[in-house]
């Protein structure tokens, strides 16, 4: 007896696999017609805003590099123009100098022309124009985008070049917050805040700052010579060390010991009573 035929032949598999694959083409076909359809319609609606945008970023990134190099361009020029006036100093052509930083006072960056207006100031002091220095100090000391360093040199400089057409008050009122140990500035400060309290006969506080100044290690020799001076004027002891007449120490760091100070006044004792 005749089984009837299967219904899995070979032939019919084919004919599923053909349609499987046709139907896999044709949802290609679809999702790529819909993508392409997605992005024609993503560049109609967005294609021109988004096209400007790129250009205006290229624009903004080529006009930094452009200022980028015109910056390192100035600060090389800036620079070769400050050590020519410092060579022009050193040869004593103070008339070629002003004329060089001048020019960078007007065009420099903040820094080089705050710099320029400093030395300015200093030759304009040297040439007798003290107006015209104390002018210069007072516009650095007041320029806010100066740097702060240069800001209080001005300051302090600025009162030293006018310390005696100053109040002895006024004096104290500008530095006495540069007048206290650990500041940059203390000993140029202190000293000028220590001569006005002088001016006020306020010996009482004028002979620690002067003590406290010569104490101060961070202080130049020549001021803390002065400042010791000054103090034993006053009565306050600056130094734990034996000083001599004129306040300097003896027996430290290679100095004269006390031994060697006795011997030496021996030594012209008796050459005197010779």
């Amino acid at each position: 007896m005749a089984l009837p035929p299967s219904q899995n032949t070979p032939s019919n598999d084919k004919a599923e696999q053909r349609l499987a694959a046709q139907q896999d083409v044709f949802l290609r076909e679809v999702d790529d017609a819909v993508r392409q359809d997605q992005l024609e319609s993503f560049f109609a609606r967005y294609g021109k805003p988004l096209i400007a945008l790129i250009v205006i970023a290229l624009a903004a990134f080529g006009g930094y590099l452009y200022w980028d190099h015109k910056q390192t361009q100035q600060r090389e020029g800036n620079a070769e123009a400050f050590v020519q006036a410092l060579d022009s100093l050193k040869a004593g052509k103070l008339d070629d100098a002003d004329a060089k930083l001048k020019t960078l006072a007007g065009e420099g960056s903040d820094g080089s022309a705050s710099a320029a207006k400093l030395m300015l100031a200093g030759i304009a002091l040297d040439q007798g124009k003290k107006d015209d220095a104390l002018k210069l100090y007072a516009e650095v000391a007041r320029d806010e985008k100066a740097p702060q360093p240069m800001r209080d040199l001005a300051t302090i400089r600025e009162v030293g070049a006018n310390f005696d057409a100053m109040k002895p008050q006024d004096v104290v009122d500008r530095l006495k917050p540069y007048a206290a140990p650990g500041n940059p500035w203390f000993g140029v400060a202190g000293e000028l805040v220590g001569m006005a309290y002088l001016k006020m006969d306020k010996k009482d506080q004028a002979g620690p700052l002067f003590g406290a100044i010569a104490k101060d290690e961070g202080v130049s020799a020549a001021l803390r010579s002065r400042a010791r001076q000054l103090a034993a004027v006053l009565g306050v002891d600056a130094l734990d060390e034996v000083v001599d007449d004129k306040g300097e120490p003896i027996g430290k760091d290679g100095a004269k010991t006390a031994a060697d100070a006795g011997a030496n006044d021996e030594d012209a004792a008796q050459g005197a009573g010779e």
